[in-house]
């Protein structure tokens, strides 16, 4: 019973971050049109991502990381369900490394941005926000989609009828 419910606190956070991803994904045709003046108010002044990161966003994403880890070793001993939790746990470890490598950086240039006084290489610095936060969206719907499939190799194959009542 405690896999399952910790099973449950671990798909829960995952898929919330991954439809936060989606959320940027989604965005991002529209967003790369918009004016560099446009962009940076939007993305920066306006706040319009505010909840994305601390405290809501980075708790459920730094969540559903951990909890990963912690099932991956709850999970050790079950093949195949601990090889597609490890898949999970290495997708999402990887979207925090694109994270902190690539956006970061971005993120503490943009915090001094105003429309009238945006760097030089705006354009390379937006894209640069702009596709690895497409690319954490891949990995993070992947890492999802291999935590749900850790679960379902693992789960019976017959009708409920077929199942013998314990006592």
């Amino acid at each position: 019973m405690f896999l399952r419910i910790w099973r449950f606190a671990t798909l829960m956070p995952t898929a919330l971050s991954a439809g936060v991803a989606l959320c940027h994904l989604m965005e991002m045709p529209a967003r790369r049109n918009c004016a560099p003046a446009l962009w940076s108010r939007v993305t920066n002044i306006e706040g319009t991502y505010r909840l994305f990161g601390p405290p809501v966003g980075a708790s459920i994403e730094g969540g559903a990381l951990s909890t990963a880890v912690v099932l991956s070793i709850l999970v050790r001993k079950r093949r195949p369900a601990f090889a597609l939790t490890q898949v999970g746990v290495a997708c999402m470890a990887a979207a925090q490394v694109a994270w902190w490598l690539f956006v970061f950086p971005v993120n503490s240039r943009m915090v001094n941005w105003t429309p009238e006084s945006l760097a030089a290489n705006f354009e390379e610095l937006r894209d640069r926000w702009e596709y690895t936060y497409a690319a954490r969206a891949i990995l993070q719907i992947f890492g999802l989609g291999a935590l749900v499939r850790s679960v379902l190799v693992e789960t019976p194959t017959e009708p409920a009828s077929n199942h013998v009542e314990r006592t």
